[in-house]
C-alpha cells in the first residue's frame, strides 16, 4: 500500500477535524495544512501559504511532493482551484469553477433546482433595475420574507425579516451594496417553516456517490435559537427524524436528480456536496447547496465516519467510488463551539488559552486558535474552539462536552448550554 502526501487547506475547525480523520489513514504519508491554526500541528505540518493563492500553493506542492489537494472551504473552489490544477498530476477534492457555482450563487442553484425538479422554496432574483418588481414580489409572500444575497458573503448574507416593510428596505439596502458585489442580485423566498438538517455527499462526478452521517447545526448565538446568527454554535449527529424513510425521499428526490443533473449539464464534480435541507411535514426540502463540508457539522460528522476518509477522497477525486463502502459508527456525536465573548460582533483576540492538556473525555478541534510569539496558546477568531464528544445518546455525549469545556479557559469564553434540545424532545 503506497502511502501519499495532501495539502489540506483552511484554518478552522472543519478543517481540525478533516486533518484529526485523515491522520487516521494508513494511506497518509505526510499532511500538510495550510495555513492551519494552533491545533492543527497536531496531525500534520502547518504551512504558510493562502488557500488563494494558487501559483504559490503549485509551486509548494510540485516542491514538496503532494498529490492531493483537498479544500476546506468555498472561497477556493468558487475561485477556481479544480480548473487550475486539472491539468496536472495532482488529484483536488472539491467541484469545478462550475459546480462550485452552485454555493457561489444562489440565484444559480435555483434555477438548477427548478431545471432539476429539486424541492425547492419558490423564489424570484432581483437587482436595481428591477427592484420594483421585487417589491411587488414580496407583497405576493406571507411573512417571515427571506432574503438572500446572490454571492459569497461569509456566511452572513441572508437576512429573516418579519414585515413586508423590513423586508422591502433591507431590499434596497442589499441591492445598494449592504454586501457588496455579493448583494448585487438578490433572491427572495417563500419562507417554509420546519426544522433543518445537513446531508453530506461525496460525488465522483460519474453517478457514484455516497451519503456521509447527518447532521444539525445551531447557527444562532443565543440560547433558545436567540440573537445573531454565526457561523455555528454547535452540532449533533445522527438526527432522530432523518430515519431510513426520510432519507430515501431525500436519496431519490434530491441527490440523484443533483448527481445527473451535474453530469446532464456536464459539470465537474469530484467532492463534497453539502444539502441544507428542511424537514416539512415529513418532506425534505433544499433551503441550499453548499459545496465543500459544514462548519461545525464536520466535528460531529468525522467521529462518525468509521472508513478510510482518505481512501474515499482519493477514489471520488480520481472519479471512481465504485464499490467503495462508507461506514458509520453507530454512537452519537456531538460539537459544542467555544466562542470568544462579543462574537459575532466585535470581540477580542489574543487571550491566553488553558487547559486543553487536562481534557480526556472529549476531542478538541481548533478553530480561531494560533501559537504566539511566546509559544502560548492563544485565540485568533470568533469561534475558538469545538469540543467533540461521542455518547451512546445526545444527553451523554452532550454531558461530555459540557464536562470537558469547563476544564477550558480564557477570558470571555463563551457557549451554548442548550445544543440538542431540540432533538432531544423528539426521542
Amino acid at each position: 500500500m503506497e502511502k501519499f502526501d495532501i495539502l489540506l487547506l483552511g484554518s478552522g475547525g472543519r478543517e481540525s477535524a478533516l486533518a484529526w480523520k485523515m491522520s487516521q489513514s494508513p494511506l497518509l504519508g505526510k499532511l500538510y495544512i495550510a495555513p492551519g491554526n494552533g491545533g492543527t500541528n497536531a496531525y500534520g505540518t502547518n504551512v504558510a501559504l493562502s488557500p488563494l493563492d494558487f501559483p504559490a500553493i503549485e509551486a509548494w506542492v510540485k516542491e514538496n511532493g503532494v498529490k492531493m489537494i483537498v479544500v476546506g472551504n468555498e472561497d477556493p473552489l468558487v475561485a477556481g482551484i479544480y480548473d487550475y490544477f486539472e491539468e496536472q498530476d495532482i488529484l483536488v477534492v472539491g467541484p469545478s469553477k462550475a459546480g462550485a457555482a452552485l454555493e457561489g450563487s444562489k440565484d444559480f442553484a435555483k434555477q438548477f433546482m427548478v431545471k432539476n425538479n429539486i424541492p425547492t422554496a419558490r423564489y424570484r432574483s432581483f437587482t436595481a433595475e428591477t427592484i420594483e418588481d421585487g417589491y411587488r414580489f414580496l407583497e405576493e409572500l406571507r411573512a417571515p420574507y427571506v432574503l438572500k444575497a446572490d454571492g459569497l458573503a461569509a456566511g452572513k448574507g441572508v437576512l429573516i425579516l418579519p414585515t413586508i416593510e423590513e423586508a422591502k428596505a433591507s431590499l434596497k439596502e442589499m441591492l445598494s451594496g449592504m454586501f457588496g458585489a455579493s448583494s448585487a442580485t438578490v433572491v427572495i423566498e417563500e419562507f417554509l417553516s420546519g426544522i433543518e438538517c445537513s446531508v453530506f455527499v461525496l460525488n465522483d462526478g460519474n453517478g457514484g456517490y455516497r451519503v456521509l452521517p447527518v447532521a444539525k447545526d445551531y447557527k444562532r448565538i443565543g440560547e433558545g435559537d436567540t440573537g445573531l446568527n454565526t457561523g455555528g454554535m454547535g452540532a449533533v449527529s445522527p438526527v432522530p427524524f432523518a430515519d431510513e424513510v426520510f432519507m430515501e425521499k431525500v436519496r431519490t428526490r434530491i441527490i440523484e436528480p443533483t448527481v445527473k443533473g451535474l453530469i446532464n449539464d456536464n459539470i465537474t464534480y469530484r467532492g463534497f456536496i453539502f444539502l441544507g435541507l428542511i424537514n416539512v411535514g415529513g418532506e425534505p426540502m433544499v433551503i441550499e447547496y453548499n459545496v465543500r463540508m459544514g462548519d461545525p457539522e464536520t466535528e460531529a460528522v468525522m467521529l462518525r465516519i468509521d472508513s478510510d476518509l482518505v481512501a474515499l477522497m482519493r477514489a471520488a477525486a480520481q472519479g471512481n467510488l465504485g464499490e467503495m463502502e462508507l461506514k458509520e459508527d453507530p454512537r452519537t456525536a456531538v460539537t459544542v463551539m467555544v466562542v470568544s465573548g462579543g462574537y459575532p460582533g466585535n470581540y477580542p483576540k489574543g487571550k491566553v488559552i488553558t487547559g486543553c492538556d487536562n481534557v480526556n473525555e472529549s476531542i478538541l478541534f481548533h478553530a480561531g486558535t494560533k501559537i504566539d510569539a511566546d509559544g502560548q496558546l492563544v485565540t485568533s477568531g470568533g469561534r475558538v474552539i469545538s469540543v467533540s464528544s461521542y455518547g451512546e445518546s445526545i444527553a451523554d455525549a452532550l454531558a461530555h462536552s459540557y464536562a470537558s469545556i469547563e476544564k477550558v479557559n480564557y477570558e470571555g469564553k463563551y457557549f451554548r448550554r442548550d445544543i440538542g434540545q431540540d432533538l432531544q424532545k423528539l426521542l
